[in-house]
């Protein structure tokens, strides 16, 4: 088993981890796995990062859970009529290195009494935290960064997504002491070149 496998998270809902975790996968030749979709199963999360990753290599590995709702798991779960469990995930084999990526930040319900941040901690794999700009994302990083040390979840790094603003990079590298992993800066259009790009530049740091 490759030791390049990572949980991609982020401070909340629509910071980028579909396209970090593509970067990723490009750069260090991973597989993908999306543990559960929330909605827009046409148009999942899997199919982008299929998109986007031109390694003919990688395996897209099928999701656990695919949810009719674009809601909190434990609600779309709920609605299609399905208890999420946490016997339901283990990791996929592969002997390629693994990008998985949770649904929302850290404390999004599964059930009734399991979070996303109790998954990564059973999976037992170094966490990648995507954090990008806006007024109250300080604060975010801070308490997601606060939230896996409690736990004691490996936090490999952040990646920094979307436009870049360095004193709120600085007070967050200040405070937390986090290694930066990378700066993915906005693009009018994400392709396979402009993600092979990012690998590119991305791809040292996990050598």
């Amino acid at each position: 088993m490759s030791k390049n496998q990572f949980f991609v998270s982020g401070i909340g809902t629509g910071v980028g981890k579909t396209i970090v975790s593509a970067i990723l996968c490009e750069a260090i030749g991973a597989d993908y796995w999306k543990p559960v979709q929330s909605g827009d199963a046409d148009n999942s999360d899997s199919m982008l990062v299929r998109s986007l990753v031109a390694n003919p290599n990688m395996v897209i590995h099928p999701e656990r859970h695919v949810l009719s709702q674009p809601m909190s798991p434990h609600a779309a779960a709920e609605l299609d009529g399905v208890r999420i469990s946490p016997r339901d995930f283990h990791l996929p084999h592969t002997d390629n290195a693994l990008i998985v990526e949770g649904a929302g930040g850290l404390m999004v319900p599964l059930n009734e009494n399991y979070l996303m941040i109790d998954l990564m901690e059973d999976l037992h794999l170094p966490v990648i935290l995507v954090s990008r700009n806006y007024l109250g994302s300080i604060n975010h990083t801070l308490l997601s960064i606060e939230a896996l040390r409690l736990r004691d979840v490996h936090l490999a790094g952040i990646i920094f997504n979307g436009e870049s603003v360095p004193a709120t990079e600085t007070v967050i590298e200040h405070y937390t002491g986090v290694p930066v992993l990378g700066r993915i800066p906005e693009e009018t259009q994400w392709d396979q070149k402009t993600v092979a790009r990012h690998a590119a530049v991305i791809k040292g740091v996990f050598n």
